[in-house]
């Protein structure tokens, strides 16, 4: 009997060798990510030189209502009104919702799923098949009900990860609306200051049509004494049209701005109508606020959005890893299958199963192995996203600030040309009306003082229009307070570290 044991024993053990082997020559045949990886790294903002660029001046970031600095209440109001009804946003708002439910459904798969289902089916049964009598070759109405359960196990993460991978998805496209709002209140304010440049250089051609009004008058009575002809009659004559022209001109794109503004308010043409003439002021005076490179980072939405998308990504990357392992999935069902209604409801007609199923790919012709590329690839490409949006975002507030730097050192000189050239518009006009000098003068002093005029005012509202600008690239007041970023953040909040935390370039390979 001992021998016989033993033997029996001896079989076993070669029976669990032999599946062992088997076991394992199969998963050594089975596909494989072996030489798919990335080595792309996210940019680190202190790895760019913009000590000189961007100097450290102890200055604040803007502010979510940053609109306010230029003291204009109607201007606060228009962008409090696109806010409400601009279609744009809707559009934003649309897309976060989509992505909120693409999450809901990949969280779905990380739970059990319970079903229920009845059917009722008449059939004849073949007499020459399986089925035996006295079914076979009769008619029969089958009767079946079930309550149905499935649980994947997600052993390697694969729903885990994809779950992950949505819920980033979600934060970037909340980010990508910040950066819709941000644009678009910007694209108010710009246009607002657009309309305040208007009517400043309205202001200027009505003056310029006094000035030349008065000469016309001045060269009346110097014709009647001999002084002058027709010929600078008909000179001052034509000057005056054309300030009128002008005029008109500068009144026509005073009506074109304030569509613009109703478009951008998602509102009527009509509604740009009612808009008053703006009063903003200079705004803040401007200085850079510390460690910009670095907290710049979470003060873009932009660059928010971006960092996100790598994240999905890394965790794309390991879903579609986790497609290599075998995939268990638990299932059970139990209910009722009869034959008629009359035994549907009896004990005999319960039915019951209970199982695993198992999914181990072992040749697919190198499907997932593709996927896996495409995934990478995915990755390379949201890394030189952000990098490049990193760069672009340095580049817009060193741009913006030299801007206004430059503007103020014009303003200057500008207002010293203009206060010169007023001066000497008035005293050619003065000598002109005592006949001691000719039209010509009093002209070029005229157009002089005009282009001065307009210079200064452009030069104003060009430094307005950069101090919106350098308010956007600084994040117009956004701060990511996701809870990656909460949860990263040190002293510096969003800075560098933030980075590193998610960088995803090791979790990925």
């Amino acid at each position: 009997m001992k021998p016989q044991l033993n033997r029996n024993a001896a079989m076993t053990r070669v029976a669990k060798a032999g599946v062992s082997m088997i076991f394992a020559a199969v998963l050594s045949a089975c596909a494989n990510y072996a030489g798919i990886h990335s080595d792309k790294e996210m940019a680190q903002p202190q790895t760019f030189a913009t000590g000189h660029s961007l100097p450290a001046e102890a200055g604040h970031w803007p502010s979510a209502g940053w609109a306010d600095q230029f003291g204009d209440a109607q201007l606060k109001a228009l962008i409090v009104e696109a806010m409400k009804g601009s279609p744009t946003l809707e559009q934003a708002r649309a897309r976060v919702a989509a992505a909120s439910a693409y999450s809901e459904t990949a969280k779905a798969n990380t739970l059990p799923q319970v079903g229920a289902t009845y059917s009722y089916t008449r059939q004849q049964f073949s007499g020459t098949a399986l089925v035996p009598p006295p079914v076979a070759g009769s008619w029969q109405s089958e009767n079946k009900g079930l309550l149905s359960a499935s649980y994947d196990l997600d052993l390697w993460g694969k729903n885990r990860e994809a779950l992950k991978a949505s819920t980033s998805e979600v934060q970037a496209s909340v980010a990508d609306a910040e950066v819709v709002c941000l644009t678009l209140s910007a694209s108010i304010a710009r246009s607002y200051n657009q309309l305040a440049r208007l009517y400043v250089l309205r202001d200027i051609a009505q003056q310029e049509i006094d000035q030349r009004t008065q000469i016309d008058r001045i060269t009346a009575g110097r014709i009647a004494t001999g002084l002058d002809t027709e010929v600078e009659r008909k000179t001052a004559q034509a000057n005056l049209a054309t300030s009128r022209a002008a005029l008109t001109a500068i009144d026509g794109n005073i009506v074109t701005t304030r569509y613009q503004i109703a478009a951008l308010l998602g509102a009527g043409p009509d509604r740009g109508l009612a808009i008053a003439r703006p009063t903003p002021g200079t705004g803040d005076d401007v200085k850079l606020p510390d460690n910009l490179p670095a907290d710049l980072v979470s003060r873009r939405p932009d660059l928010t959005a971006a960092r996100w998308r790598v994240d999905a990504i890394t965790h794309e990357v390991k879903s579609a890893k986790a497609e290599f392992y075998p995939d268990i999935n638990l299932s059970a069902a139990i209910g009722l299958d009869a034959f008629g209604f009359g035994r549907f409801l009896t004990a005999a007609s319960r039915t019951a199963s209970a199982g695993p199923a198992i999914h181990l790919p072992v040749f697919d012709g190198g499907q997932l192995r593709a996927q896996l590329k495409g995934r990478y690839a995915d990755f390379d490409y949201a890394v030189a996203t952000y990098n490049q949006t990193l760069v672009t975002a340095l580049s817009e507030v060193a741009t913006q600030l030299a801007e206004v730097r430059s503007t103020d050192a014009q303003l200057v000189d500008a207002q010293i040309a203009e206060d010169n050239a007023r001066r000497a518009d008035q005293l050619a006009l003065t000598q002109y009306q005592a006949g001691l000098t000719n039209q010509l003068t009093v002209l070029n002093a005229d157009m002089n003082a005009l282009a001065a005029g307009q210079a200064v005012a452009n030069l104003k509202m060009n430094r307005r229009d950069q101090q919106i600008a350098l308010a956007v690239a600084l994040g117009g007041g956004y701060t990511d307070t996701s809870s990656d970023a909460a949860t990263n953040a040190g002293s510096n909040a969003g800075s560098t570290h933030a980075v590193q935390a998610s960088n995803p370039v090791v979790a990925a390979q």
